[in-house]
């Protein structure tokens, strides 16, 4: 019998709740000295309380980037593998969420715990790295919503990964980023079943996200990444 991973046999009590208050703060430097990141209406944000940051996913420095950026401590949702890299360690000093992609009902019950205690995670709803652009949403972004009741403040990040970068491009020192806050996403599904609810907090969310990174390339005037059919994105 397969042993569990990583990301299957997290719990609540493996996450370091003072992970953040360091890690945020490197993630900071990144985001303003080792990249030029530009953040917007990061008073979207609010400021107690639980959140769940749900952000586009185009490039391999989303996870850090997103994290420097929000304005509190966060749990973000990474997947394993980053985990089980030499810089494995960091990640779980950071109090990261390791989340196995095959099965993430571990990574979503540990993050709906820390909603529970009122903290931020942010996790990426597309469930990898793409064009960005949320023509597909994966439901564990609406069930920690609907358990918790937080409030979804969609995320746009633009320029990690632009049209003929590879999806692991790493931008160059001082380039450009931008990540971009909504308005927060406030469900009500109090007179809706488990499965009403579910399929409420899809068509919101999902509409929200999509209609936010269209607002944030307007904003900006970065556009998503367009691979190519010669593989570039792979």
């Amino acid at each position: 019998m397969r042993a569990p991973t990583r990301g299957q046999r997290v719990r609540a009590e493996d996450i370091y709740r003072w992970g953040p208050s360091w890690s945020r703060r490197v993630g900071w430097v990144l985001d303003h000295v080792w990249w030029n990141t530009v953040v917007h209406d990061a008073e979207n944000v609010p400021a107690s309380g639980p959140v769940i940051i749900a952000s586009n996913h185009t490039g391999i420095i989303d996870g850090p980037l997103l994290h420097g950026a929000l304005p509190r401590d966060s749990h973000i949702i990474v997947k394993q593998e980053f985990f089980d890299s030499p810089i494995g360690f960091l990640m779980t000093w950071a109090g990261q969420i390791p989340v196995d992609r095959r099965s993430g009902r571990a990574a979503l019950t540990v993050a709906r715990q820390l909603l529970l205690e009122g903290r931020v995670v942010g996790i990426f709803p597309e469930g990898t790295r793409g064009r960005g652009d949320l023509t597909s949403v994966r439901a564990g972004v609406a069930w920690l919503a609907v358990q918790t009741g937080a409030p979804v403040v969609p995320a746009a990040i633009l320029g990690t990964r632009r049209t003929g970068n590879k999806r692991g491009h790493v931008p160059w020192p001082r380039s450009r980023l931008h990540v971009v806050y909504g308005e927060p996403i406030n469900l009500d599904t109090a007179d809706r079943t488990g499965r009403q609810a579910m399929a409420t907090a899809m068509t919101a969310i999902g509409a929200g996200m999509k209609a936010h990174v269209e607002h944030a390339i307007e904003l900006t005037g970065v556009d998503l990444p367009v691979d190519s059919e010669l593989g570039l994105g792979e």
